[in-house]
């Protein structure tokens, strides 16, 4: 597994990460508790070592999975978690709330530090810089409780934000093939020497190719509408056209990771299989003439049709 480094906290992160929202979910099928724990282990051991949470995923149940699996190995790993969106599904971004979900995080994830706590998808006047948060993350960071700060979000508009109030560690955005905008401030984030990790690099799924404008969605993919799987059916047609394959996960993933102002893209895992797709895709590199090619698409025929995600 390759690893990039991070000046912010100077260590070394896998290119792959391993995002927990998918750990004994009942949004994304069957997994227990068990089951989890052994995919994370697995993960680790195949040379991932950043980790992606949140209280809110499964209700606390991915934390705890994540920290059962890797308390014996905290010192090698990096654990992302966020803060916003409880263990009971309630949403709180109130200053006051911030200490006590990250104490109850620590427990969750049988941990006495947390590398980074990042706000998730946070009101825009928190982004703005308008509130204290950053001198509340700021003390806890100085008490040792959270080695770092910073934000999940989605859109250039709110990176632009963020980059102009804060002093960030971490961001998570949204950025892949269909989601492009985003790298138009990359070469800021990488000065900063700023964690960059990408969530949703996949498009939910429809960036692996097995979609198409016949699928039918249930559970979270069921928020598109029949015009948005039309257009999403056409785009990655023609992404295959450019690739010459069906199977667009090496080519999504390394699209990604050929920025380098990139960390590691976080990969949703439901099973084993996944994991092992996720691993060797990372091992693909994009040849610069692909590239240039899948930019171009975006900027002439997908930026225009502004796509939800």
């Amino acid at each position: 597994m390759n690893k990039r480094y991070v000046k912010r906290f100077n260590v070394y992160i896998s290119e792959i990460g391993f995002g927990g929202w998918q750990l004994a979910n009942p949004l994304w099928g069957a997994m227990t508790y068990e089951e989890g724990v052994k995919l994370v282990r697995a993960a680790y051991e195949m040379g991932i070592n950043f980790f992606d949470t949140a209280p809110g995923y499964s209700n606390g149940l991915s934390e705890r999975i994540i920290g059962e699996a890797l308390k014996d190995v905290r010192e090698n790993v990096f654990i992302n978690t966020k803060f916003g969106h409880n263990h009971l599904g309630e949403t709180d971004f109130s200053e006051e709330a911030i200490e006590r979900s990250i104490n109850e995080s620590l427990k969750r994830l049988q941990t006495t530090y947390i590398d980074s706590v990042i706000l998730h998808n946070p009101p825009r006047e928190i982004l703005e810089g308008k509130t204290n948060h950053e001198e509340e993350f700021k003390k806890i960071k100085r008490m040792g409780k959270i080695r770092g700060y910073g934000v999940s979000i989605d859109t250039l508009e709110e990176l632009e934000l963020v980059l102009n109030n804060w002093d960030v560690d971490v961001i998570e955005i949204l950025f892949n093939i269909i989601h492009q905008s985003p790298k138009y401030l990359f070469d800021k984030v990488k000065e900063r020497g700023i964690l960059l990790a990408i969530k949703v690099p996949l498009d939910s799924g429809w960036l692996t190719g097995k979609y198409n404008a016949n699928s039918k969605f249930e559970g979270i993919r069921a928020r598109w509408s029949q015009d948005v799987i039309l257009k999403r059916a056409m785009i990655v047609d023609k992404i295959k056209t450019i690739v010459k394959d069906e199977d667009l996960v090496k080519y999504a993933i390394g699209f990604i990771l050929s920025f380098d102002a990139v960390t590691t893209v976080i990969t949703g895992v439901k099973n084993l299989e996944q994991l092992e797709s996720n691993i060797k895709a990372s091992e693909f590199e994009l040849s610069d003439e692909l590239k240039r090619e899948l930019e171009r698409l975006y900027e002439e025929e997908i930026k225009p049709l502004n796509l939800p995600w």
